[in-house]
């Protein structure tokens, strides 16, 4: 057992250091009282690879652009290293946030989304082609998710994909109204979604009807 010469304490374990002191402690180690954590330390060496990575790329980028003035393809018009540097800030916020233990895949499926979804309008407005994005892309991305988390809060038993699934209706129900209310033609790809969103809503019903009353009355608090 190791000993310090300074707090007069006897320490078991493999410790290096007195927990009291700091001082370095002296005489023969003893077997390890806690199982080193090699999953973490894995975990812990591969998160910061991946950033290390990614400031490499944020600053290689930035100095490209703003240093060397090295223009993105054609598109010379504006600073595409701020692209660079919003799509890996996205990255690492996916990684902190959504990656938790404990999230439910709706969630995590929700959010990373959303998260993307917002960064391709941002980046499609810079390249032109935000009405493709948001009349073809965002409605078909849109279904897709509606139906995913459709299925999840089928098979999920905490019912915490109910609240995400019925998030995702409204999303593809109010561009048909918005369309409406003021009087401009909607793109058939939101009335498509549209469709899907009562149909998928009438299933959840029909599936999980006490959920789906629960989870409103609870937004709503009536």
């Amino acid at each position: 057992m190791k000993k310090c010469s300074y707090c007069k304490i006897e320490v078991g374990g493999n410790l290096k250091k007195c927990p009291f002191c700091q001082s370095k402690l002296v005489g023969e180690d003893d077997p390890k009282y806690f199982p080193t954590q090699l999953r973490l330390k894995f975990e812990s060496f591969f998160y910061k690879l991946q950033l290390f990575i990614v400031w490499i790329i944020i600053i290689s980028a930035l100095g490209l652009d703003y240093l060397f003035k090295v223009p993105l393809w054609s598109f010379d018009s504006f600073h595409w290293s701020l692209l660079v540097l919003m799509w890996l800030l996205a990255f690492e916020f996916s990684i902190i946030h959504i990656f938790k233990k404990g999230m439910d895949a709706s969630r995590v499926l929700s959010i990373f989304v959303v998260i993307i979804m917002a960064m391709v309008c941002i980046t499609a407005y810079y390249f032109g082609i935000l009405m493709f994005i948001l009349t073809w892309v965002m409605p078909i991305v849109v279904m897709g998710t509606i139906i995913a988390n459709f299925v999840l809060s089928m098979v999920d038993k905490s019912g915490n994909a109910m609240v995400y699934l019925l998030t995702d209706l409204l999303i593809g129900i109010v561009p048909y109204f918005v369309c409406f209310i003021l009087k401009k033609n909607c793109p058939i790809e939101w009335m498509i979604c549209l469709m899907v969103s009562f149909i998928i809503f009438v299933g959840a019903i029909i599936f999980r009807g006490r959920e789906v009353v629960n989870e409103i009355q609870r937004r709503l608090s009536v």
